[in-house]
C-alpha cells in the first residue's frame, strides 16, 4: 500500500465533472477521482476547515463510530475496475467496511486519518504531471501553502488536456 494526500478538488471544464486530486505522499504520481458534487463538496469544506451548522453525512457517520465506542483508523483505495474506485473504511477493532472512494476519502478528512491506496491502483490511475512552474526544480520552497498551490495550478494545466476517457483502459 501507497500513502496518499489530498491535494485538493477542483471542477473539471468543459463537462463540470468534480474530481479530487491525490498524490503519493513519497512519490511523484498523481490519482484523479472524478466524484459526486456533494462529495466534492464535503471534501472542499473539510480542506478549508469549513464547519457546517447541521452535520454532513459524513460528519454524522464519524459521530456515530465514535459514539459506538470506535475510531476509523485508517482509509484503503483498494482497486479501479470499469473506471470505478472502491474503497474500505477500517476501523480500530480490524472491521473493514467497503464504500465508495469519494466518501472513504470525506470520513478521512473528519476521522483524521491516513489514506492509502493499493500499488495496483496507483499503477493504474497513477499520473505523472509535467513540472510547467517557473521555478527551478532544484530550488526549494520554505512555504507549503504556495508548494500546495503550485501543485494545484500543475495539475489544473494537467486537467485542460486530459479527458477522463483517456483514464480507459
Amino acid at each position: 500500500m501507497i500513502e496518499v494526500e489530498i491535494v485538493g478538488v477542483r471542477i473539471e471544464m468543459p463537462s463540470n465533472q468534480p474530481l479530487v486530486l491525490l498524490k503519493e505522499r513519497l512519490g511523484e504520481r498523481h490519482i484523479p477521482i472524478w466524484i459526486g458534487a456533494s462529495e466534492a463538496t464535503a471534501i472542499a469544506l473539510a480542506e478549508q476547515g469549513v464547519v457546517p451548522p447541521r452535520p454532513l453525512t459524513h460528519d454524522l457517520l464519524c459521530a456515530v463510530v465514535a459514539a459506538l465506542g470506535h475510531r476509523i483508523v485508517r482509509v484503503n483505495l483498494t482497486k479501479v475496475q470499469d473506471g470505478v474506485f472502491y474503497a474500505e473504511l477500517l476501523f480500530d477493532d480490524g472491521t473493514t467496511v467497503g464504500s465508495r472512494a469519494s466518501d472513504a476519502i470525506a470520513v478521512a478528512q473528519r476521522a483524521g486519518c491516513s489514506i492509502w491506496a493499493s500499488e495496483p491502483l496507483v499503477e493504474e490511475a497513477g499520473v505523472l504531471i509535467a513540472d510547467h512552474d517557473e521555478h527551478d526544480s532544484s530550488e526549494t520552497v520554505d512555504d507549503d501553502a504556495e508548494a500546495k498551490e503550485r501543485e494545484v495550478r500543475q495539475f489544473r494545466e494537467f486537467l485542460n488536456d486530459v479527458e477522463p476517457e483517456d483514464f480507459d483502459k
